[in-house]
């Protein structure tokens, strides 16, 4: 079943329509989505390595848009739609804590998230509580959302064969050590954070 999956998204990856999807993902995961972009954007490198640095840069464009509309939600809709969203990854209870130290470090926290696996959702929207300057915001999301997807571009395309080789042969030990690291983020954001 697995393998039928990722042959599945393999395929998808070379769609027509791929970038769209791409974009979609990448925007819903800056504000409201738990699955990381990366998902498709590695498929769609080893299955069009000659466009790498176009399909880095939907995902980067598009998160870094996803995240204004995270920074909206926070500004504008937390108590509706913010806080349930923050609620969800256990963040709410330390959230006066975590504010003094936003104030201070929000454009390194931005930045840090960003590049990260970290959910940067819970980052955008609590930018927007915070009321972190709009620039500052925008300019650490560029950089490090770029940061992220370019060097996840640059990888696959300059080791393109040999990486595919590899998933295809550990497809299914990855898939474990993913969603291991997926859980383990959550957890650790829930009680270490």
């Amino acid at each position: 079943m697995l393998r039928r999956l990722y042959d599945w998204t393999m395929h998808l990856a070379g769609h027509r329509r791929a970038l769209l999807a791409l974009a979609v993902i990448s925007f819903a995961e800056s504000s409201i989505f738990p699955i990381p972009p990366d998902v498709l954007l590695i498929p769609m490198i080893l299955a069009a390595r000659q466009r790498a640095w176009l399909i880095a840069t939907v995902c980067t464009a598009a998160s870094v848009v996803g995240g204004v509309f995270g920074y909206a939600i926070g500004a504008l809709l937390f108590d509706t739609l913010g806080q349930p969203i923050v609620e969800f990854y256990g963040y709410l209870d330390r959230y006066q804590e975590f504010r003094a130290g936003y104030e201070e470090w929000g454009a390194w926290i931005v930045a840090g998230a960003g590049f990260t696996p970290f959910p940067y959702k819970v980052i955008t929207i609590t930018s927007g509580v915070m009321q972190l300057d709009f620039a500052v915001f925008m300019l650490a999301s560029v950089v490090s959302r770029g940061a992220r997807f370019f060097l996840v571009a640059a990888l696959l395309w300059y080791f393109g064969p040999p990486i595919r080789t590899f998933i295809e042969r550990y497809l299914a030990q990855l898939t474990l050590l993913f969603f291991v690291l997926l859980f383990g983020g959550f957890v650790a954001l829930r009680y270490l954070v």
